[in-house]
């Protein structure tokens, strides 16, 4: 089944919702970094929610980068996406393991640790909008609706989930946002809520083969406007010319020393692990 996210609203336009299937996005991430199951889960929910939030984006050019930072044993997670559907991240460090949780999941609050969730927005702005909060919980989706409603004033519910297989492969990845608009009604509010607690785990849902339309139907007890579906995909934006205009930013001086102590440069992307080697006669012609 194909990944992808949809846009709709309900209760008259009392909120608006997004739901998505990512378990092949996840799935490529798990497979480029090697990731263990804690890191997977991590890095899984995040995208998921960076995809959901790249179609917030109005414009094509627009793109949001999400940084979570935590002195738990993952370090650092970073997500890039943007209106298009295409989506890349990266967790500091993918092998790690935890024992479980007190619910007997995977400790992905424990991975975490404590620390910020950062949006950092390019909207064409001569500044980007930067939002920052700090984490509630580590479990992610509970920060994000923190920061949907501190950062952005949107009260939100927010679900991501990812089950990971014993040989360390994702069978399926998901989530859901839903967010009240400026004047939506208590009794509004309270069907959301109980919406949310009905529809359990997301991945409880996509195993029983539930679509994300089928899964926001649960979540808001009625039909749903969709207004846009988007297919989802892993993309990196870098590339050799890239990897050399890095490397001439860096000066003279640094490229001859990368000349005398290795004869040859080496580059690895965070976000997609392709390594770039320039032989010396490359390196010259940089100089």
């Amino acid at each position: 089944m194909k990944d992808y996210a949809i846009r709709a609203t309900a209760y008259e336009g009392e909120a608006r919702a997004f739901a998505a299937r990512t378990t092949h996005l996840v799935n490529t991430l798990q497979q480029r970094h090697h990731s263990w199951p804690i890191a997977s889960a991590a890095l899984g929910r995040t995208v998921t929610v960076g995809a959901m939030m790249g179609m917030m984006l109005k414009n094509e050019t627009d793109h949001l980068t999400i940084q979570i930072r935590g002195d738990g044993p993952l370090g650092s997670l970073v997500v890039d996406a943007n209106p298009r559907g295409e989506v890349r991240g990266y967790v500091q460090n993918p092998h790690v393991h935890l024992s479980a949780n007190a619910e007997g999941k995977l400790n992905v609050g424990g991975g975490i640790g404590k620390g910020t969730l950062n949006v950092v927005k390019d909207l064409g702005l001569k500044e980007p909008y930067r939002g920052s909060v700090e984490l509630v919980s580590g479990e992610l989706a509970e920060d994000f609706a923190y920061y949907f409603t501190v950062s952005e004033q949107t009260p939100s519910a927010v679900a991501a989930g990812v089950l990971v297989q014993p040989d360390n492969s994702v069978s399926h990845a998901g989530g859901f946002i839903v967010q009240m608009l400026p004047g939506a009604r208590d009794e509004t509010i309270e069907r959301v809520e109980t919406g949310v607690r009905q529809v359990g785990s997301v991945t409880d849902q996509l195993l029983k083969g539930k679509s994300p339309e089928d899964i926001l139907e649960i979540v808001l007890g009625e039909p749903v406007n969709v207004q846009e579906e988007l297919l989802l995909s892993f993309r990196c934006r870098c590339s050799r010319e890239r990897i050399e205009n890095m490397l001439k930013a860096l000066g003279r001086d640094e490229i001859r020393s990368l000349l005398e102590e290795q004869g040859e440069a080496r580059v690895q992307c965070h976000f997609c692990n392709e390594t770039y080697t320039l032989s010396r006669d490359e390196l010259e012609a940089l100089l």
